[in-house]
C-alpha cells in the first residue's frame, strides 16, 4: 500500500511540474500560483508532508525580501523614477545604433538594481513610442529590452526573484555576488548589442534621426526624493553586508509611512500571485526532497558544466523560479561556485525562448497593447545564440576555466 501511495505522490508531483511548465491547466482557469497551491494541498492530503512541515518549508526570508522589493519598486514607479531615468538616457543620442546601445545598457543597469519584471513593464511602452516617432523598426529594440532585463538582472541578488532565492539559501553576500556576476552581465549586454547589429542591418546607422517626441509624464517630486533616499540607503546596506530581507523590509516600512499615496495603490502593485506561487513551490520542493527524487541529479550537478546544462534545461521546462527551488536541495550552502552557476544559468536561460522568462512575456504583452507584434520565431533566432553565448561566458568566467 505504501508503494502505491508513493507512486501516486510522484505522479502528482510530475503533473504539477508539467502544469507549472505550461503555465496553465487545459480547460481550467488556473495559473502558476493556483497550480502550486492546489498541488501542495493534494500532496499534504496524501500525507507527503504534514501541514506544519509544509508551513515550515516556506522560507520567510525569501518571501519578506521579495514583498519588500515589490513595495520599493512600486514607489519608484509611482514617483516616475524609471521613466525619468530612461528618458534622461535617451537624450544622449538619436541614432539607431546609439538608441539600441542606450536602451540595452540603461535597462540592464536598472534591472540589476531593481526587479527586472518592473523594468520590462515600464520600458516597453516607452520604447514603442520612441521607435514610432523615429520611424524605426521596433522589433530589435523590443528584443533589446527583453534580453537586457534578463542579462542585467544577473549582476545582483536583488535583480530578479531567482537571485533572491539564491541569496536566501546560500552564504553569498550581496557584494560577493555582484563582483562575481557583474562582469558576465556587462559582457553579455555587449554581446547582445553585437548580435542585434548582426541580425538587423537597419540598426547599424549612426546618422541622427529627427528629434523625436518624448512623451510627457508626471513626476511626484516629494515622493521621488524620499524614495531615492530610502533606496540609496537600502543599496548601501546591501553592499556593506546588512541582512537582505531585514534591510528591504525596513525600507519598505519607511516608504509606507506617507501622506501622499494611498496604501491600496501601492499594495495593488504587489504581485501577490507570485508570492503565493513561491510559497506553493517551497512546499513542492520539500515534497521532492522527502521522496528523494533528485538522487540521480546530484552526480550531474557536481560539475560546473553539468549544473549549468541541467539548470538551463530545467528552467525552460518548468520556468526559472521553480528550477532554482528544485535544484537548491542538491547544493550545499557553502558551495559558492555552484550557487553562482545556478543563479546565472536560470536567469540567462530565460532568453532562450519567448516563454523562458516572465520579463519576455511582459514585453510581448505590452508591445501588443501598443499595436506591435513580437513573434516566437523573431525572438528564437535572437534568443538561441544569445543564450548559448552568455551561458558559455558564464561557464568560462564562473566555472573556473580561466
Amino acid at each position: 500500500m505504501s508503494q502505491v501511495l508513493t507512486g501516486i505522490q510522484i505522479v502528482v508531483l510530475g503533473v504539477s511540474y508539467l502544469a507549472l511548465g505550461i503555465g496553465y491547466v487545459p480547460g481550467l482557469r488556473m495559473n502558476r500560483a493556483t497550480i502550486a497551491l492546489v498541488s501542495s494541498a493534494v500532496l499534504i492530503a496524501l500525507g507527503t508532508l504534514s501541514l506544519d512541515a509544509a508551513w515550515r518549508a516556506i522560507d520567510a526570508n525569501t518571501i519578506v525580501f521579495l514583498l519588500s522589493m515589490m513595495v520599493v519598486n512600486a514607489y519608484l514607479s509611482y514617483a516616475g523614477f524609471f521613466k525619468l531615468a530612461l528618458l534622461y538616457l535617451l537624450r544622449f543620442t538619436r541614432s539607431p545604433l546609439g538608441l539600441l546601445g542606450l536602451l540595452t545598457v540603461g535597462t540592464g543597469v536598472l534591472s540589476a538594481l531593481f526587479l527586472n519584471d518592473t523594468l520590462a513593464l515600464v520600458s516597453t511602452p516607452l520604447t514603442v513610442q520612441l521607435t514610432r516617432s523615429l520611424k524605426l523598426n521596433p522589433v530589435p529594440y523590443l528584443l533589446a529590452i527583453a534580453g537586457a532585463t534578463n542579462i542585467g538582472s544577473v549582476a545582483t541578488l536583488s535583480g530578479n526573484p531567482q537571485n533572491i532565492l539564491v541569496g536566501s539559501f546560500s552564504d553569498i553576500s550581496y557584494s560577493e555576488f555582484a563582483l562575481a556576476l557583474a562582469p558576465v552581465a556587462i559582457v553579455g549586454l555587449g554581446l547582445q548589442v553585437g548580435l542585434l547589429w548582426l541580425l538587423y542591418p537597419d540598426v547599424r546607422s549612426l546618422h541622427p534621426c529627427p528629434l523625436p517626441y518624448l512623451p510627457r509624464f508626471r513626476v511626484y517630486r516629494p515622493v521621488l526624493i524620499k524614495t531615492l533616499i530610502v533606496t540609496s540607503l537600502l543599496l548601501i546596506a546591501f553592499v556593506v553586508g546588512m541582512p537582505l530581507a531585514e534591510s528591504a523590509f525596513l525600507a519598505a516600512a519607511v516608504l509606507l509611512v506617507t501622506r501622499r499615496i494611498k496604501p491600496q495603490r501601492v499594495l495593488q502593485q504587489v504581485d501577490w500571485s507570485l508570492l503565493v506561487m513561491f510559497s506553493g513551490l517551497f512546499i513542492l520542493t520539500r515534497c521532492v526532497q522527502e521522496l528523494d527524487l533528485l538522487a540521480g541529479v546530484a552526480a550531474w550537478v557536481a560539475q560546473p558544466v553539468g549544473l549549468l546544462a541541467v539548470t538551463a534545461i530545467v528552467s525552460n521546462l518548468i520556468s526559472n523560479v521553480p528550477a532554482v527551488l528544485l535544484l537548491q536541495g542538491v547544493i550545499r550552502p557553502e558551495a559558492t561556485q555552484s550557487w553562482l552557476l545556478l543563479a546565472a544559468g536560470a536567469t540567462l536561460a530565460g532568453n532562450l525562448t519567448l516563454f523562458g522568462a516572465v520579463a519576455n512575456l511582459i514585453t510581448v504583452e505590452a508591445a501588443a497593447a501598443a499595436g506591435y507584434r513580437l513573434s516566437f520565431w523573431q525572438h528564437l533566432r535572437f534568443g538561441v545564440p544569445l543564450t548559448l553565448m552568455t551561458l558559455g561566458l558564464t561557464y568560462v568566467w564562473v566555472g573556473g576555466v580561466l
